[in-house]
């Protein structure tokens, strides 16, 4: 391993002052409460958009879930955004979370096209639920980056990087 590469990976996620911020801003809890509440409501509307896939029936039912998934998908950019302002100092791509925010980024393109389609009717049911699908895989993995980051900042917070 080069020396950059061990500097990088020994660097915590936080600076002090950092951690700080982050442990003092409302948008801490939001993003806190916010997070999982998306998870749980993707969980649901992934049902949903499979069983009508596999069945036809529920169409409306899992377009309300896409939306209701959208609409959280869009509350959580925004308080997000807010809540690395307040941490690192800008909206987005803070050098800690720069590539949690590219995925975000794909996640919100691809529901924003699946909100086009619906609205303007430019795409039948089955390409909706294929876009859904496809937006749903990346927010999984953005998911993923995210729970990756909160494990390390935990192991960043405690003696030699080892949890408690």
């Amino acid at each position: 391993m080069s020396a950059a590469a061990s500097e990088t990976r020994a660097r915590p996620l936080y600076t002090p002052s950092q951690r700080a911020r982050r442990d003092a801003t409302i948008w801490t809890t939001v993003q806190g409460v916010l997070a999982p509440l998306q998870f749980l409501v993707f969980a649901v509307s992934l049902g949903l958009v499979l069983r009508y896939l596999a069945t036809g029936e529920g169409y409306t039912a899992a377009t309300v879930s896409i939306l209701l998934k959208t609409a959280l998908l869009y509350t959580i950019m925004v308080t997000g955004a807010i809540w690395e302002k307040v941490v690192f100092g800008q909206y987005l791509f803070a050098p800690a979370f720069f590539w949690e925010d590219v995925v975000s980024f794909g996640v919100i393109a691809l529901h924003t096209l699946y909100l086009y389609g619906l609205l303007t009717q430019s795409l039948t049911p089955l390409q909706l639920m294929g876009i859904t699908l496809a937006a749903y895989a990346a927010y999984f993995i953005n998911a993923t980056q995210f729970l990756l980051k909160l494990r390390r900042a935990r192991l960043d917070s405690t003696p030699e990087g080892h949890p408690a």
